[in-house]
């Protein structure tokens, strides 16, 4: 089969490689109809050159064999999988803090014999606890939505629901990526009034308008802090920080009102932050972190199968696998807001 590896500096190659193997009797075999490239991945990608090792934590497609001890699975089931590796029965996961699972394991990272989820299969440990099944026809038009429900919808979520978004809430979203946009579709279901989405690229920010952005602010630092205190009055009650880096965190902490919430997702590309008397003055609260998107998938799943929301509009490329390179080069040139590979 083929996977994809990441070689950094900016390079990733499709490979041959072993097909995947049942190992352990937990074990499923996925056959992946469709995974993505995520902004995360950017970061290594466009880092210096690594030592090969395969990439992707995002896919969805057809259980072909599971495991003796396999128990909620059988072939032919169609599966969402979470960007993490999930036991589904510890203490965290029951609790639904399913990133914090004490077995809990990253794809392609995990040991040697485990591939990454930009491949054509893939091997799937802990198959119970990580494998969420859709009972239900699967329209290929649904692809794209369905397959957001394994990282960035789920993670979108997790910031507004995080911040505890609510009726009435003022709500800004910092980045107009696929997480901050579905942050925003997230933070309208949830019933906010007003949605000021902040980020500067119009085809990103029209869907966001579209997902129920109530205003955009393209402008940053102080200037859009200002325009943001214009349109709120003393800031907005909570903060969605999708992008991960220092200046956008700072940026949250200024267009907060007094007594708001900061929810941060955005992957923290910075070791140490504010967090002393800009958050004592003022009472903020910051929250937010890794999405345990596991616990997600039921409570998103019935609105994408009913068709009342479609986050899978962030994507606005699909590639075959073969092309996964060019993919990449699309993103990092923000040529392209999200790409799906196909097999």
């Amino acid at each position: 089969m083929r996977a994809t590896y990441l070689l950094g500096d900016q390079s990733v190659e499709l490979r041959e490689v072993p097909d995947p193997v049942l190992i352990e009797p937990t074990d499923a075999l996925v056959e992946i109809t469709a995974s993505c490239i995520c902004g995360s991945d950017l970061h290594p990608y466009h880092g210096p050159a690594v030592t090969a090792r395969p990439i992707g934590h995002e896919f969805v497609g057809r259980v072909t064999e599971v495991g003796a001890e396999v128990s909620t699975l059988k072939a032919g089931d169609f599966v969402i999988a979470p960007f993490t590796i999930n036991c589904g029965t510890c203490q965290f996961c029951r609790e639904g803090l399913t990133t914090s699972c004490v077995q809990a394991g990253s794809w392609g990272r995990t040991n040697s014999t485990q591939s990454a989820c930009q491949a054509e299969a893939i091997r799937v440990p802990l198959a119970d606890g990580t494998l969420f099944k859709v009972d239900a026809e699967v329209d290929q038009a649904l692809l794209p939505s369905l397959l957001t429900l394994s990282d960035v919808y789920g993670t979108g979520y997790h910031a507004a629901r995080s911040a505890r978004v609510g009726a009435g809430d003022s709500v800004v979203v910092i980045g107009d990526g696929a997480v901050g946009l579905l942050a925003v579709l997230s933070a309208k279901a949830l019933g906010a009034e007003q949605i000021i989405l902040m980020g500067r690229h119009t085809a990103r920010t029209d869907l966001g308008r579209q997902f129920g952005a109530t205003d955009v602010v393209s402008e940053r630092g102080e200037e859009g802090i200002a325009k943001v205190r214009e349109l709120t009055g003393h800031g907005a009650h909570k903060v969605l920080e999708a992008v991960g880096l220092l200046p956008a965190f700072e940026q949250a902490i200024g267009v907060a009102r007094p007594g708001g919430t900061i929810s941060r997702v955005g992957v923290p590309q910075y070791a140490t932050g504010p967090v002393g008397r800009e958050f004592f003055g003022p009472n903020l609260t910051l929250t937010g972190g890794v999405a345990p998107v596991r616990s997600y998938i039921g409570t998103l799943l019935p609105d994408v199968l009913e068709g009342r929301v479609n986050p899978g509009l962030v994507f606005d490329s699909v590639l075959p696998l073969q092309q996964v390179a060019q993919g990449y080069a699309a993103m990092e040139a923000r040529e392209s807001l999200k790409v799906m590979l196909r097999g």
